[in-house]
């Protein structure tokens, strides 16, 4: 099984180990779920990160695949060397590895944005980690 195969594997099981309760919670997710040994040493984080209007991030890298999808509101997404993207509901985003997560930001001066985040690591290595 290729690379690509694993991940997209270990991505269905996350998603059926989490059910229909992923979009229930009161508070925002944060979860860390053991993989298949098909991918040895990984973990998959899954985070349920939520902008107020006008929040944004510092710069920062995951050193991990990095899947989002825009729940609701909108945020602005940018990686190094990358366009500016303007993400919606529904509309997803990649950041490999190597990416530095320059802009990540709800451009919205009233509404909130919210968006899922499946982060696939090497175990135990902190999940964010920033960058100048």
């Amino acid at each position: 099984m290729n690379r690509v195969s694993r991940i997209k594997a270990a991505i269905a099981v996350a998603v059926l180990l989490l059910g229909n309760g992923l979009f229930a919670a009161e508070e925002p997710l944060s979860v860390v779920k053991p993989l298949p040994a098909l991918l040895e040493k990984q973990e998959m984080r899954i985070v349920e990160v939520r902008l107020t209007p006008g929040q944004n991030s510092m710069p920062h890298r995951h050193n991990a695949h990095v899947y989002g999808y825009v729940l609701e509101g909108e945020i602005e997404f940018q990686v190094r060397g990358g366009a500016l993207m303007r993400l919606k509901p529904g509309d997803s985003f990649y950041e490999s590895p190597d990416d530095i997560h320059e802009v990540s930001r709800n451009p919205s001066d009233s509404v909130p944005a919210r968006f899922l985040v499946h982060m696939l690591k090497p175990a135990g290595e902190p999940a964010t980690v920033p960058v100048n």
